[in-house]
């Protein structure tokens, strides 16, 4: 798997809380287009067809953890 830029990691947390492309551009102070061109790197680099599989990857590779 290629190398994740911090955004894109704070985009794959923020898929993972099921935040919507308008919910996390207006949380990070970017566009929507911004947010799905990180999104569909996120998905070419983890090489996955959605946001689900972001999901699974993200905790399986470590990028994600369960939060308590």
């Amino acid at each position: 798997m290629n190398h994740i830029t911090k955004r894109e990691q704070e985009i794959l947390e923020l898929v993972s809380y099921e935040m919507s492309t308008k919910e996390i551009a207006s949380k990070l102070y970017i566009s929507d287009l911004t947010v799905m061109t990180h999104r569909r790197n996120l998905m070419l680099k983890m090489q996955v067809k959605n946001s689900a599989g972001l999901v699974r990857k993200g905790f399986e590779h470590g990028l994600l953890q369960v939060s308590q």
